[in-house]
């Protein structure tokens, strides 16, 4: 069982685990220096315990969905194995992975700035803990994906309804032991996912299109598009949370909030194959990024016009103008990603959500945010 974690775990963490060392001294860090900032928010503990929760499984889901693990799995599922040990030394490595470089990241910048106790930090911990060992038992189940969705709905319940009862923490840790007995009986197959062969734009078609090729890859990644329907989802409830803020500074924050669409906005840091034909075919510049700039532009005003028309029915005194805003800010956002997709790819990622959590993925929200604060100060006459 130790070989076969050793395999996956250093395909994530590398031959020494250096990165891991790495990763947690820059989270370490990051604590340090919001805690000494004497900045404070109170967070509900049943809050903190959702945030984790609901986090570390998107993550652990991702981190199992990875088509990346494609083919390392494949070399590993043509030898024998003992089932049970190779179910958990692949959810135990991902588990850590998860744990260590994506959940920690959320607990020192919510710990830095929050008033916490050691219970609530256990609380934290066990339900990171419980999300993991429970999104890899309804991953094995998916042929029963309804089952996974009654679970999630009752584990949400628990945690919102006994976050604060004394039977709270036994009632996780059964939690977690029932989704490791689901993993004893697992296949570890079911954990093996086929590889996409031959190109998405190519397939079928005597011409080539980029349109074409966006409108497979949406289709052969359908939670990268229920990503982007998340993203509209949550720009009709912004103004719900905006409407006690200035309107000259809320609608261009929630527009900046709103061009933080991740997988759209990753095509050729995630598709090797795809980057080394652009780059290398004359005239592909022009060809691939203005249809990939207009491609974000589009998924980016889609959001843009949800939120205004959510906007106005709830609050009203959308104008002309803060169209055209919207307008902007999609084109501007759509500009600037592409353009670091160009110039600045992510190398050196392991698996997909790498990509989907990495740094680079703020700094168009926060041109944004700062674009939206020299707009505010315009308009408001204040420069």
């Amino acid at each position: 069982m130790k070989m076969m974690f050793n395999v996956f775990s250093k395909k994530l963490f590398g031959a020494k685990y250096e990165r891991l060392t790495r990763t947690m001294l820059i989270y370490l860090i990051v604590f340090w220096g919001l805690y000494i900032s004497n900045f404070q928010v109170r967070i509900a503990p049943f809050i903190l315990y959702l945030m984790v929760s609901t986090f570390t499984a998107g993550v652990m889901w991702q981190a199992l969905s990875s088509e990346d693990n494609a083919v390392n799995m494949q070399n590993m599922v043509m030898l024998p194995f003992e089932r049970r040990k190779f179910v958990f030394s692949y959810v135990a490595a991902m588990g850590i992975y998860t744990l260590l470089t994506k959940t920690a990241a959320l607990l020192a910048v919510l710990l830095a700035v929050s008033v916490w106790n050691w219970i609530g930090l256990l609380g934290s911990i066990l339900c990171a803990v419980n999300a993991i060992l429970m999104v890899a038992a309804i991953f094995s189940l998916k042929r029963y994906w309804y089952v996974g969705v009654f679970w999630f709905a009752a584990v949400f319940a628990a945690i919102f309804w006994s976050w604060d009862k004394p039977w709270f923490i036994l009632s996780i840790l059964a939690n977690s032991i029932l989704a490791f007995l689901v993993l004893r009986n697992a296949d570890g197959y079911t954990f093996y996912l086929q590889e996409h062969k031959g190109s998405l734009a190519a397939r079928g078609h005597k011409h080539h299109s980029v349109w074409i090729y966006f409108y497979r890859y949406l289709k052969s990644h359908k939670n990268y598009f229920l990503n982007t329907v998340i993203m509209w989802c949550a720009a009709c409830a912004l103004p719900l949370f905006f409407r006690q803020m200035d309107r000259l500074f809320a609608i261009p924050l929630g527009l900046a909030v709103l061009s933080l669409n991740t997988p759209v906005c990753i095509l050729l840091s995630c598709d090797h194959a795809l980057e080394r034909a652009v780059r290398f075919l004359p005239g592909q510049k022009k060809t691939f990024c203005i249809p990939y700039c207009f491609f974000i532009f589009l998924c980016n005003i889609t959001a843009d016009m949800f939120f205004l028309c959510s906007w106005q029915m709830q609050i009203g005194g959308v104008a002309i103008e803060t169209i055209a805003a919207a307008v902007f800010f999609a084109m501007q956002s759509a500009v600037f990603s592409v353009l670091l997709e160009w110039f600045y790819p992510v190398r050196g990622w392991k698996i997909e959500s790498d990509l989907w959590h990495h740094p680079r993925k703020y700094v168009v929200p926060v041109v944004m945010l700062l674009l939206a604060e020299v707009v505010w100060n315009i308009i408001g006459g204040r420069i």
